[in-house]
């Protein structure tokens, strides 16, 4: 469980990271957007990197930490681009996040 909490606070940092300045920060030079992503990035490594070595030090594969971290990441990204940037979820966001739960699937099938 410290995996996915680790996970989870590490994808909610980079979706900011990432995307924050596509709502009310587009007239801002994109140098200064750079440096603010790098910055806040710095922290998600704070959280994705003790989240990693402690899922694979727990008998996660690095295909099960990176697909667990994608699921997650996509769900972040459609709270976010909900939420923060006022773009509606249509089927197609649903048919995407089922077919990586089922890679979710593939990859932990038969593991205990």
């Amino acid at each position: 469980m410290p995996t996915i909490a680790l996970l989870l606070a590490s994808n909610i940092l980079m979706t900011t990271a990432w995307y924050w300045h596509l709502k009310g920060g587009m007239a801002k030079p994109l140098a200064l957007v750079i440096l603010i992503s790098w910055g806040i990035a710095f922290f998600e490594y704070c959280f994705a990197v003790p989240a990693n070595r402690i899922g694979y030090a727990s008998g996660w594969s690095a295909g099960q930490l990176k697909i667990a971290q994608e699921v997650i990441a996509l769900g972040v990204f459609g709270i976010f681009m909900v939420a923060f940037l006022g773009e509606p979820l249509n089927w197609r966001h649903l048919g995407a996040f089922l077919c990586l739960l089922g890679a979710v699937a593939f990859l932990f099938w038969g593991k205990a």
